[in-house]
């Protein structure tokens, strides 16, 4: 028998409810899920990539088969590492599709072993992402139900 093993990645920054939701989702799926926690040059987060690990393993503490690690490389190198056989990605809106279509597209060419698995987000996060709760914290707005509270606390600390 296989230990399946399924890569969530994203830049995290911050996890948020949404990203919460696919995790335990999958986590129920397969064996093990690494939450690939990218660093991007394109972007500038708030949390460093250190910060981004500690707070999604903290956040899914209550979980027995998730494990955090970074990443800077290629997606489809990061699970052939692992020994991934998938990929899963959270779709919001059907906006969503094309991306993650394409990204799927590409990463089956540079890993025809690894499939790309589109899980949609449930109702109650489908409208937030982590730049609407990092601008709705730093305006001190109320995100409590929107994000695990490490997650609150440690914006809090970084707004204050």
């Amino acid at each position: 028998m296989n230990h399946k093993i399924v890569i969530y990645p994203g830049t995290f920054d911050p996890m948020h409810m949404g990203h919460i939701d696919i995790i335990e989702r999958a986590s129920r799926i397969f064996d093990e899920v690494i939450i690939a926690i990218a660093v991007n040059i394109d972007k500038n987060p708030l949390f460093t990539v250190e910060e981004r690990m500690d707070l999604a393993i903290g956040a899914t503490s209550h979980l027995k088969n998730i494990k955090a690690l970074s990443t800077d490389g290629l997606i489809a190198d990061f699970a052939k590492t692992h020994k991934a056989c998938g990929l899963i990605r959270g779709l919001r809106h059907v906006s969503d599709f094309e991306f993650e279509f394409q990204m799927a597209t590409m990463n089956n060419h540079l890993n025809p072993d690894v499939s790309t698995l589109l899980m949609v987000t449930s109702d109650k996060y489908v409208h937030i992402n982590s730049s609407m709760v990092k601008n709705v914290s730093k305006l001190n707005g109320d995100i409590a139900k929107y994000v695990p509270a490490n997650v609150l606390s440690a914006l809090k600390s970084k707004f204050n």
